[in-house]
Formats: C-alpha cells, structure tokens, sequence
C-alpha cells in the first residue's frame, strides 16, 4: 500500500471500467464513500468518491459516485479543516487529518474524456484522502501524532454525545 499507483493507459479504459465495478461493489458493501484502486491490491490510478450520509459518516452530503482516471490535483485552498477520518484499509481506527478544505482536479472519465473539477468540504477530503492511496500514503501518514488517533468505538460515543 506504501507503493505509488501507476497511471491508467488510456487504450485500456473498458479495463478500467471493469476494476471500478468491482471497487464500487467493495466499498458499498462496506459502506465507504470512497475507494482508491490500490486498496483491492489493483496498481492503477483509479478511484471513486462517492459521499453519501451512513453510520460512519452521517452528515455527508449527497452525490452520485464518481470514477476518476488518473487524478491529479491542480490546486488546493489556503484554508485548512480538521476531521475524523476513518479508512477501509484501515478498520477500527480514526485519524485527526488537517486537509485543505477545497481542491481544483483534472482526470480522465470512464469514457476517455478528459474532465476538471473542483470539490470543497467533504467530497474535497475524500478525493484527498483517496489520492494519497495512489501515492503511497494512508490517513496515518497524516496525523501529527498518536494522540490524533481513536477507535471507532469512541468516534461514534463523541459524535453520539454531540
């Protein structure tokens, strides 16, 4: 998982569409909101972001999950948030992650078509948060230290009290 993802050949992109099924199927049935191909052992820069509320994250916004090819960040906002990030590579476990609230992307669509797009608030962390998986980087790579870290028992017992 510490290995950077190569990219996507673009003559190969029915490959594509078929490896992000089968990330979709793995990330709904853990109810995820978004997936990084290196995290079903896949070498290739693909991911989903796809927020939607659930038990691990309610106050998600809604929006349709979105297949992204050879992401890369073009530009990311001055204005840093920090959130409670949990990771399907990482189960169990939340990390206080500072993440720049708003980031510009260029990628390439299911279709071939080269796309921009710009996220803010969460759909911006999550694309962060997926892209460090193609870069070799988890959550934990993130965190300042171990006092950054609970256990979901004690997120859903914060979150629950509030």
């Amino acid at each position: 998982m510490k290995k950077i993802a190569q990219p996507v050949e673009l003559n190969c992109i029915a490959e594509a569409k078929e490896i992000a099924c089968i990330m979709q199927e793995f990330m709904e049935e853990r109810g995820g909101v978004g997936i990084a191909a290196p995290q079903i052992g896949v070498d290739q820069q693909i991911m989903i972001i796809a927020s939607k509320p659930n038990q691990r994250y309610p106050d998600a916004p809604l929006m349709e999950p979105l297949t992204l090819i050879n992401p890369k960040p073009v530009s990311y906002s001055e204005n840093q948030v920090e959130f409670w990030e949990g990771c399907l590579s990482v189960p169990g476990l939340r990390g206080n992650v500072v993440r720049p609230d708003k980031v510009d992307i260029r990628y390439t669509e299911l279709n071939g078509s080269p796309a921009v797009l710009s996220l803010s608030g969460f759909p911006a962390r999550i694309f962060q948060h997926e892209y460090d998986h193609l870069i070799g980087k988890t959550f934990l790579d993130r965190i300042n230290s171990v006092d950054d870290l609970i256990t979901d028992k004690v997120y859903c017992q914060i979150m629950a009290a509030q």
